[in-house]
């Protein structure tokens, strides 16, 4: 077990586990539904894969619409890959504001969770086909994360090529 908390990132508990067991433990607070495990090793990963869950939701859903409405503008990607060998704080910085944007998704879905609470009993069809849903949405969410993080590792490999 402490092998594997060693290998964790700090990008990884602070982007993955914290949201995760921070959304536990609030929706628990807030509704009936309690995700608290009482085995460590087994809450340790539905945390680590809730706090993704609400990281994706962040960078697929939350980040694009801020950039929509013009409340973020990004540089262009290039030019933070160089300006990250220069400056090793803008990695720090960057994990920093990550951590912001799957803190916004995370309480956006403890909003979405409470009124999911509140209006089941009236959408009965949630309530026969709740769970494939649910599976379907993850599915899909982690098929646009791939290609996402994919179109990232090709904008890293081609933002380190020699220029001509």
């Amino acid at each position: 077990m402490n092998e594997l908390l060693d290998k964790l990132s700090s990008y990884n508990v602070f982007n993955y586990l914290f949201p995760g067991v921070v959304f536990v433990i609030i929706l628990g607070k807030i509704s009936e539904i309690n995700l608290v495990q009482k085995d460590i090793l087994t809450g340790a990963f539905l945390y680590y894969f809730i706090g993704l869950i609400i990281s994706r939701i962040g960078s697929l859903f939350i980040e694009p619409f801020l950039k929509w409405i013009n409340f973020l503008k990004f540089s262009d990607y290039s030019k933070f890959v160089s300006a990250s060998k220069l400056d090793t704080k803008i990695e720090l910085f960057s994990e920093v504001n990550n951590m912001y944007r799957t803190l916004c998704s995370l309480f956006l879905l403890l909003v979405i969770s409470k009124v999911y609470e509140i209006y089941l009993s009236e959408l009965t069809f949630f309530m026969n086909y709740g769970s494939s849903l649910l599976v379907l949405i993850l599915l899909i969410l982690f098929i646009f994360s791939y290609k996402k993080q994919t179109n990232y590792i090709t904008k890293r490999v081609e933002s380190n090529q020699p220029k001509p």
